[in-house]
């Protein structure tokens, strides 16, 4: 029993270190890192010939018409239509979207994870909210088209028969509030819930804890949910086509038939 010695023990982060460094040969984890490697280029490559591609072929253009090409309205001829009226009617549907579906999402978000129990309809709820969020675009342009175009033109614009700008907003706006909710609760449940007991366990209220411990340390999960849903609002383009057709008819800029 003398002759044997004991081998001294590892410690859990020498392990740890030793297989991150990479001292000990790994032929699939070499292979594993070589593929991720791989697809990064590809992606880069894919997304470099894009911008490249796009921006050659519209240099041209902007050098030879210049400021005009932004300023200009929609017309039929190709060496006279500008992009104003897509930018002004795009930046209303924005303004229509961030006014409406952001304080409804995210109050709605603060009220399930805050204030509303665990309850059958509470559960229930966030099933529709998460089955809504994956609805396909002209789904929510058909609702629009229905509800704010057919239903309500008086609302929306009578003088177009309520193809404007207010019913492709109002639809953008109810197409991505269920994604707003869903962000908005996800950053709300990531605080981690010892905040909210230490703020209770000093004396303040729930809304207390909400607005001056939860809400701040949720933040950046929020903006970064509302920013994401911006964008899809910016890129839809079905609801635009069946609700609003701004282009064609956002009558403050018109439309040159020439």
């Amino acid at each position: 029993m003398a002759g044997l010695t004991r081998t001294p023990p590892v410690a859990p982060g020498e392990v740890v270190a030793q297989r991150l460094s990479g001292r000990r040969f790994d032929l699939r984890g070499y292979l594993f890192e070589g593929a991720l490697l791989m697809t990064l280029v590809i992606s880069l490559g894919v997304l470099v010939t894009l911008l490249f591609d796009v921006t050659s072929r519209g240099a041209g253009v902007l050098i030879e018409r210049g400021p005009d090409f932004l300023t200009s309205i929609t017309s039929s001829r190709a060496d006279r239509s500008g992009v104003v009226q897509g930018i002004i009617g795009s930046a209303w549907l924005m303004v229509f979207v961030i006014v409406i579906a952001f304080p409804i999402g995210i109050a709605a978000a603060i009220y399930l994870e805050e204030y509303a129990r665990d309850t059958p309809l509470a559960r229930f709820l966030n099933t529709v909210i998460r089955n809504l969020a994956g609805v396909p675009s002209i789904v929510y342009g058909l609702l629009g088209l229905a509800a704010f175009v057919v239903l309500l033109p008086q609302w929306t614009g009578g003088g177009l028969g309520g193809r404007t700008v207010v019913a492709g907003g109002l639809t953008l706006a109810i197409l991505v509030l269920p994604i707003v909710i869903i962000t908005a609760a996800e950053a709300l449940r990531a605080v981690p819930t010892t905040i909210r007991e230490a703020a209770f366990g000093v004396g303040a209220t729930r809304w207390e804890v909400v607005r001056s411990h939860v809400l701040p340390y949720a933040a950046p999960g929020i903006l970064t949910g509302t920013i994401l849903s911006l964008a899809r609002a910016l890129g839809e383009t079905a609801p635009l086509v069946l609700a609003a057709a701004v282009l064609g008819n956002f009558s403050q800029l018109g439309a040159d038939p020439n």
